[in-house]
C-alpha cells in the first residue's frame, strides 16, 4: 500500500483554468473519492495522478517518490475509464493479458495472472468470449480485471458506472467495494454520483469551478457542510437565509421572517463563520432531521407551521414540500405509519437546533 500526496497541484488549459491548488494526502489502502458536477476538474486531477496531464504548478508524490514528471508507464497505477476502453477485436483473455504482455511477462506467469484476475470479478470461465457477446456490467469487470491484474499500486476509476442501469450500478459498486477491501490497494475514485461517493468512500473531496470545496469523511460532508454548494449539492436540503437576533452560550437564535426565529448552535457553524448579532447567515436543515409537531406537545422550540404543495409516498418515506410563509420546507418521514397529509392541509414540524448548520 501506498500513499498519494498532492502538493498544491494545479492545470492551466491555455488561459482556462483546469484546477486550481489542490492539496491532498490520500492515505496507503484508503477509497478516496473525487466528487463533483461536470466541468469541476475531478477527471483532470485524476489524469494528472495517472500521468496523462502533467499539471502546470505543483507536486505529485507517491509514497516519498516524485512522479510528477513521469508517464503513465512509469507510474504503476490501474486505471478504469469511462468508457472501459477495451479492445473489440479481442477476447476477454486477451484483453486481460494486454498490460503483461506489454511488460514482457511469460506466457505461464500471464496464464495465472489472469486467471486470478478473472476470478477476483467472477470472470471465471469467460476468457474465449468477445467482448461484443457481454453486457455492460460484464465489460466493466472485464475493465476492472486489466486494471488490476498489472498488480497496481494504486487503482484509478473515473465513473466506472456511469454506463450501467441503476441495479447493475448498486451490484457493482459492491464489488468494486469488496475487491478494494479485500486487496487493501490505494483506490481513487471520479463520480458526480453522491450515493456512489457516500457508499463507498473513506473520504470525499468534493470540487467545483476547479476547486477544492471540502475534504472529509461521508459524515461530516453530509452533516457538516462547510458552504452552501455542498449542503445542497450533496443531498437534498433547505437553505434558509436570516440575521442573528441573539446569541446566547451556545446557541444562536435567527430571525428568518418577522414571525419567525429558530435557534441553532454556534459549533456548527462552518470553520471560518462568527455568529454575531446583526450577521447575515444561511441556515441548512436536512429533510430527513425534521419531525412533526403534534397538537398538544409541548417543550419544543423551533415549531413552525406550513402548508402542503406537494404530498409524496414512495414505501419506505412520506415526503413533503411545504411552504412556510415566504420560504419553502422539504421534510421527509420514515414510513411508519404516518397519515399523508393531502395538498392545501396544515402540518407542524419541529426543527431540532442539533439539525441547524450554518453554513457560508
Amino acid at each position: 500500500m501506498i500513499s498519494v500526496t498532492l502538493d498544491h497541484v494545479g492545470k492551466q488549459f491555455g488561459s482556462a483554468k483546469g484546477v486550481e491548488d489542490v492539496h491532498i494526502e490520500v492515505k496507503p489502502g484508503e477509497f478516496f473519492t473525487f466528487l463533483g458536477p461536470s466541468g469541476c476538474g475531478k477527471t483532470t486531477t485524476l489524469r494528472m495522478i495517472a500521468g496523462f496531464y502533467y499539471p502546470s504548478s505543483g507536486r505529485i508524490l507517491f509514497g516519498d517518490q516524485n512522479v510528477t514528471n513521469l508517464p503513465p508507464n512509469k507510474r504503476n497505477t490501474g486505471m478504469v475509464f469511462q468508457n472501459y476502453a477495451l479492445f473489440p477485436h479481442m477476447t476477454v483473455y486477451e484483453n486481460v493479458a494486454f498490460g503483461l504482455q506489454v511488460r514482457r511477462q511469460s506466457k505461464p506467469e500471464i496464464a495465472q495472472k489472469v486467471e486470478r484476475a478473472l476470478k477476483q470479478v467472477h470472470l471465471d470461465g469467460y476468457g474465449t468470449r468477445r467482448i461484443d457477446q457481454l453486457s455492460g456490467g460484464q465489460q466493466q469487470r472485464v475493465a476492472l480485471a486489466r486494471a488490476l491484474v498489472i498488480e497496481p499500486q494504486i487503482l484509478l476509476l473515473d465513473e466506472p458506472l456511469s454506463n450501467l442501469d441503476a441495479k447493475l450500478r448498486e451490484e457493482t459498486r459492491l464489488e468494486i467495494k469488496r475487491l478494494q477491501m479485500e486487496l487493501g490497494i490505494t483506490t481513487i475514485y471520479v463520480t458526480h454520483d453522491q450515493a456512489e461517493a457516500m457508499s463507498m468512500s473513506d473520504r470525499i473531496m468534493v470540487m467545483q469551478g476547479g476547486v477544492v470545496q471540502q475534504i472529509g469523511s461521508p459524515q461530516d460532508i453530509y452533516n457538516r457542510p462547510v458552504n452552501r454548494f455542498v449542503a445542497s449539492f450533496i443531498g437534498e436540503t433547505n437553505l434558509w437565509e436570516g440575521i442573528v437576533e441573539r446569541v446566547e452560550g451556545n446557541e444562536a437564535y435567527v430571525r428568518i421572517s418577522p414571525d419567525l426565529v429558530l435557534c441553532g448552535l454556534v459549533h456548527q457553524a462552518s470553520n471560518d463563520q462568527v455568529l454575531k448579532v446583526g450577521v447575515s447567515v444561511t441556515l441548512s436543515i436536512r429533510p430527513e432531521s425534521v419531525t412533526e409537531h403534534k397538537a398538544g406537545e409541548t417543550g419544543q422550540g423551533n415549531i413552525v407551521t406550513g402548508k402542503v404543495i406537494i404530498s409524496e409516498f414512495t414505501g419506505v418515506s412520506v415526503n413533503y414540500i411545504t411552504q412556510v410563509g415566504d420560504a419553502s420546507l422539504k421534510a421527509m418521514f420514515i414510513n411508519q405509519g404516518h397519515t399523508l397529509r393531502e395538498r392545501g392541509e396544515q402540518i407542524s414540524f419541529h426543527i431540532p437546533k442539533e439539525s441547524i448548520f450554518f453554513v457560508g
